[in-house]
C-alpha cells in the first residue's frame, strides 16, 4: 500500500506539471478581419503583446483562463510538498475540484467569446478553442482524482498504523451525517400559532427601533440646521 501511496504521489506531482505546460500550447483561434491568429493558454491568461497584420496590440487578459492557470501552478507548487504536511492534501484535492469543474465549463461551452478576451484586435468575427483547451481540463480532472486518491490512501495507511485509534476519511464524513440526522431529530419545530406570535413581536420591534431612529436622526438635524442657522 505504500508503494501505492508513493506512485500516486509521484503521479500528482507529474500531472500537475503537465496541466501547468499545456497553457503553454495553442489555446484559441481567432478570426480578425478576415485573418486568422492563435494564441497560447499564458498569452490570454496574462495578455501579451502581439504582431498582427503588421499592426501591434497589447491583448487583454481574460481573467477566466488567468484564475484557471493561477489555482493550476498554486496545487501544483502544493503537490511537490505534499508528503510533508496532510493539510496540503487536502487543500490540493480541494483547489483541484475547483479548477477542474472550471476548466471543463470553460473548455465544453458552445462559445468561446464568453471566457476569451480578444480585445484589442479589431473586426474580430469568430473563436475557437483548440483541442488542447479541452486536453487540459482532462488532465487538470486527472491530477484532481489522483490527488484524491493520495489523500484517500496516504489516510488509510495512517488508520491502519493507529491500530483502529482513528477513523479513515469516508467513515468520518459517514459519521458526520449520523450525528447530523441524530441532531436533526432533536429540533422541537415551534407551532404555528408561536410562529405568528413571534413574528408580529419581531415586526412590532423593528418598527419601534425605526421610529427611534428616525427620532434621532430629525432631532440631530434639527440641532445642526440650529446651530449652523445661528453662526450665520
Amino acid at each position: 500500500m505504500k508503494t501505492v501511496n508513493k506512485i500516486c504521489r509521484i503521479l500528482v506531482a507529474v500531472f500537475g506539471l503537465a496541466s501547468l505546460v499545456l497553457f503553454f500550447t495553442d489555446f484559441a483561434t481567432i478570426i480578425s478581419g478576415g485573418k486568422e491568429v492563435t494564441l497560447v493558454g499564458a498569452q490570454l491568461a496574462f495578455g501579451s503583446k502581439i504582431t498582427f497584420e503588421g499592426n501591434e496590440y497589447g491583448m487583454a487578459k481574460s481573467a477566466h483562463i488567468l484564475l484557471c492557470f493561477i489555482l493550476t501552478a498554486v496545487a501544483f507548487l502544493m503537490s511537490i510538498f505534499a508528503h510533508k504536511s496532510k493539510k496540503l492534501r487536502y487543500a490540493i484535492s480541494g483547489i483541484g475540484i475547483v479548477t477542474s469543474v472550471y476548466m471543463l465549463v470553460i473548455a465544453l461551452a458552445k462559445e468561446a467569446w464568453s471566457f476569451v478576451d480578444v480585445r484589442p484586435l479589431p473586426d474580430v468575427t469568430r473563436v475557437d478553442y483548440t483541442s488542447f483547451v479541452l486536453i487540459a481540463a482532462i488532465a487538470i480532472l486527472v491530477f484532481t482524482i489522483l490527488a484524491i486518491a493520495y489523500l484517500l490512501i496516504d489516510d488509510y495507511i495512517e488508520v491502519a498504523e493507529s491500530k483502529g485509534a482513528k477513523l479513515t476519511i469516508p467513515k468520518r464524513i459517514v459519521r458526520f451525517f449520523r450525528d447530523y440526522k441524530s441532531e436533526v431529530k432533536k429540533i422541537v419545530w415551534p407551532g404555528y400559532k408561536e410562529v405568528i406570535k413571534n413574528t408580529v413581536i419581531v415586526l412590532i420591534m423593528c418598527l419601534i427601533i425605526g421610529l427611534l431612529i428616525w427620532a434621532v436622526d430629525f432631532g440631530l438635524g434639527q440641532l445642526v440646521q440650529l446651530i449652523l442657522g445661528t453662526k450665520s
